[in-house]
């Protein structure tokens, strides 16, 4: 009996209802549909209505995920223009040099990859004739990111182009020599061709998102208008497991860039086997794109699986590609025809009778060879749609064969991704598959020939014409001739030689106040993009705002809450800043981006990333490599530095090592300043370098990393010593000595060098004042700016004498003939300070905050590791007692004296 007060279903709907009798019919004929034709039926009827409505404008939540089929039906398919007949020619010898390539190579083991371009050829070939935009195209031409493991086939097709040799080729993965081919697309060792790094997977796609968007950041600050320019990421559908692939979806879709499109190549398969045996990739990504705001092109099988859809009369094929797992679909493609007969029909009365219709060969030309991925109609069709597509990014999920066309050994099978070489006889097999013109004869001694057709042959010049007539090669990358950037007004640097006289200012401010200058310079000033992920107040760079604006491609659609007041929160669609949110990844996607516009758009930006020093390099080192394989330009500032500076925060804020993290890229110039004259010389330093008129043999494709503190303190003046701007620059320089200092050290009385970076030379200056006022030693005070700038001017010293060339390293000279031992100190682990201690010839030793952080006042963790002022004077006094310079009892003495 139903209880007359309980609660009925329509009044827990908060959606108001102005016709339940009409409601009530539109479900009451889903249920009739369901009872009389089945729910496969309805689910029928459901999609289509939603599709329907969402083509119509509609505001429905979006249809997550759609049939196993392909989105674009091949009646609407365009004709491809241009020739398929040449095209299918070139593809073919673009497949074999790929193959022969790393099978010549081989018998070095030095690897490589046969099976990812196989599946990819299409993909590419299709691109390449008729979409890729070079770069005497409108704007500065597409930007390509191409699949790392298929590098093989572009260098092949930069062969059959001209731009490559048979010896580069041979030269594959073997670059000692000068003129061999990197593995994987590898800008800096190949810099005409590759534009952009994308091995270390995940990486590629969020760059290629905020290479995106940074495009239409120039366009909108009215730098340069990119409109014509489309990014183009390919990528591996097991590479999508990375959480760097996804990480930015939602962002391309809120700012609609419909300049990018993804083409992930969905071949089912990573390193290991099934990218998702037992469930369906293609169909998790759709869900996943479509959930974020992209617009989804499936392009799943070729044209032989026409015929089977036509005969699908009841949706049973549908739903039948629908259930099978991922790797049940790789298994087809390695069994017979009796095989898939059995398993894929034989469950369904509907597909027994539609496989009576099929031959075997039909059935094994569908689950064998027909895939979207694989065909130039398909394929063309698909990027056609998507350049045309207005409002969103687009992804294309291409399905296709890992290892088409290599022969039955390859295709599909779990270990093609290791698998470096083809037999002479699987090659003869797929020479006559491909149906190119290689003799047996041409197989010398066992060895794969490559293939050309000649440099005037057809397939060549149509290469080369539709080359020209889409602005050139590609990929290609260009640094264009542009003049160095003038130097800014000396003004700006100078303020900060005079010192902050008694007002506390900590370097992070001071580095802030420089860029509040810098970006004022008339000449410059609009090339600054300043970086920061949400941490913009914390920084105290929330006064940059209202001049700069923070860039939206919206503007600002709202008032802000704080609109009345003077550092307002302002958004605008020309605006400077980039504030990413809470994304230290995103926010090296877009250093990285404007880092390298110089190459992309022939445009010079100066781009600074601010962040909190733990949340750098720890999190994003490996993006900091891929700045530096693209050659990338600009300042990486790591704000609130060190291990005990950054008071309260505790253990996963206290960097202490994040220096040691810079010192192993080759590209990164990393300096820990302790005052403000030093901030400023070292970003001085920095323009000139990377932005202005380089020194004969000076690598301008460096970039600096700067450690700048949060702890407020007096700012000195410049000191007026010989070589200090040297100093500054190369990483060290005597600050003062005890008698500069105003101390009068007894006659004869002992001395030591005290070494300090960043905050730390603060407790060696006091360090210097306990020394000579209570145990009557002299201390000179030393500032160490850099100590792997220090170390990397070493190692060259060590290899120009294995040259046989003499060259001090500039460390010994700075420390020739200071007198006593050397104690260094710095706010991280000792590891830092102790780069440059094989070059030191006086006596060395060296403290360091190692261990894990805490939270604590500023003095209690100094003292807690132990190098604080206090303790700074106790190991100085060891070192002078191993000396015999003073009293071993001295240092007991000193220990009871400050309590440690």
């Amino acid at each position: 009996m139903t209880d007359p007060n309980a609660i009925q279903p329509s009044e827990l709907d908060q959606l108001p209802d102005r016709d339940p009798e009409e409601t009530a019919e539109w479900q009451a004929s889903l249920d009739a549909v369901t009872e009389a034709a089945g729910p496969h039926r309805a689910a029928y009827l459901m999609r289509r209505t939603l599709e329907r409505a969402e083509g119509a404008g509609i505001a429905l939540p979006k249809l997550l995920e759609t049939d196993y089929v392909n989105s674009i039906p091949t009646a609407a398919e365009p004709a491809v223009p241009g020739d398929e007949a040449m095209e299918q020619r070139i593809t073919a010898w673009n497949r074999w040099n790929a193959a022969a390539m790393v099978t010549r190579g081989s018998k070095y083991g030095v690897g490589g990859h046969i099976a990812t371009f196989a599946s990819a050829a299409w993909l590419y070939e299709t691109g390449f004739n008729h979409f890729f935009k070079g770069k005497e195209a409108d704007g500065s031409g597409d930007q390509l990111y191409i699949q790392g493991h298929a590098s093989p086939g572009i260098y092949a097709r930069a062969f059959l182009d001209g731009r490559l040799n048979e010896e580069q080729l041979d030269n594959f993965r073997r670059e000692s020599g000068g003129n061999g081919l990197p593995s994987y697309p590898h800008p800096r060792r190949l810099p005409w061709l590759w534009e952009f790094p994308t091995v270390s997977m995940g990486l590629g796609p969020l760059s290629a998102i905020y290479q995106a968007r940074f495009n239409r950041y120039l366009t909108n600050r009215g730098i340069k208008d990119t409109s014509a320019s489309h990014v183009w990421a390919f990528l591996g559908d097991g590479e999508m497991d990375e959480p760097e692939s996804t990480a930015a979806l939602a962002l391309a879709a809120r700012e609609e860039l419909d300049n990018l499109t993804f083409v992930i190549n969905c071949n089912l398969q990573r390193l290991d086997g099934p990218v998702r045996a037992n469930f369906k990739i293609v169909q998790e990504l759709e869900a996943q794109f479509r959930g974020a705001g992209w617009n989804v092109i499936k392009t799943l099988w070729g044209t032989a699986w026409d015929e089977l859809f036509r005969l699908d009369t009841t949706g049973a094929l549908v739903r039948r590609l629908r259930q099978v797992p991922d790797a049940q679909i790789q298994t087809y493609q390695t069994r017979d025809a009796a095989y898939i007969r059995q398993d894929f029909f034989g469950g369904d009365p509907a597909l027994v009778e539609m496989a009576k219709l099929l031959s075997d060969d039909k059935i094994l030309e569908c689950f064998h060879f027909s895939r979207g991925g694989h065909e130039a109609r398909k394929v063309y069709a698909a990027y056609k749609a998507a350049v045309e597509h207005k409002g969103a990014p687009t992804v294309i999920l291409a399905q296709t064969v890992k290892g088409h066309t290599l022969g039955e050994g390859f295709a599909s099978k779990n270990a093609n991704h290791q698998m470096k070489k083809l037999s002479v006889d699987e090659f003869k097999n797929m020479r006559d598959l491909l149906g190119l013109p290689i003799k047996d004869s041409d197989f010398v001694d066992g060895v794969v020939p490559y293939g050309h057709p000649g440099a005037d042959s057809p397939e060549v010049r149509y290469l080369q014409e539709r080359r020209a007539a889409l602005g050139g090669p590609a990929p290609a990358r260009r640094v264009h001739p542009v003049a160095p950037l003038p130097a800014p007004a000396e003004k700006a640097f100078a303020s900060f030689d005079k010192g902050s006289g008694s007002q506390n200012v900590a370097t992070t401010m001071a580095f802030v106040r420089l860029v509040k200058d810098l970006v004022r310079d008339k000449e410059t000033g609009k090339r600054w993009v300043p970086i920061v992920p949400d941490e913009a107040r914390t920084f105290g760079m929330e006064s940059l705002f209202p001049s700069l604006g923070i860039y939206s491609p919206k503007g600002q659609t709202y008032e802000p809450v704080d609109r009345d007041q003077l550092m307002y929160y302002k958004e605008a669609q020309n605006g400077q800043i980039l504030n990413e949110g809470i994304t230290e990844a995103g926010s090296m996607a877009d250093f990285i981006a404007a880092s390298t516009s110089y190459a992309t758009h022939g445009e010079t930006m100066i781009p600074f990333y601010i962040f909190y020093s733990m949340f750098g390099w720890q999190r994003t080192a490996d993006q900091m490599w891929q700045l530096g394989d693209q050659l990338g330009r600009g300042f990486l500032v790591g704000a609130t530095a060190g291990r005990t500076t950054l008071t309260g925060e505790g253990l996963q804020h206290a960097d202490g090592h994040s220096p040691v993290i810079a010192a192993t890229n080759p590209a990164a110039l990393t300096y820990d300043p302790a005052f403000a004259y030093e901030v400023a010389a070292i970003v001085k330093e920095g323009l000139r370098r990377m932005y202005g008129e380089a020194a004969p043999g000076e690598d301008q494709n460096v970039f600096y990393y700067l450690t700048v503190y949060n702890e407020p303190l007096p700012q000195p003046a410049k000191p007026s010593v010989d070589g200090i701007d040297e100093g500054i620059v190369k990483g060290l320089y005597r600050f003062n000595t005890a008698e500069s200092a105003g101390i009068t050290p007894p006659a004869n009385a002992p001395r030591i060098q005290l070494l300090g970076s960043g905050t730390a030379i603060h407790w060696a200056l006091k360090a210097q004042q306990l020394l000579a006022e209570e145990w009557g030693v002299a201390a000179d005070v030393w500032s160490a700016t850099s100590w792997s700038e220090l170390r990397r001017d070493a190692l060259e010293a060590d290899e120009a004498l294995l040259r046989g060339e003499e060259r001090m390293p500039f460390v010994r000279q700075a420390l020739q003939g200071a007198e006593g031992p050397v104690l260094a100190v710095s706010d991280y682990m000792r590891q830092v300070p102790d780069q440059i201690a094989q070059w030191v010839e006086q006596d060395w030793s060296s403290l360091g905050a190692d261990g894990f952080g805490l939270s604590d006042t500023r003095e209690a963790a100094r003292r807690h590791f132990g190098v604080d002022a206090e303790s700074i004077v106790v190991a100085a006094l060891a070192q002078l007692a191993k000396r015999g310079e003073v009293k071993a009892t001295a240092v007991k003495e000193a220990r009871a004296k400050y309590g440690l």
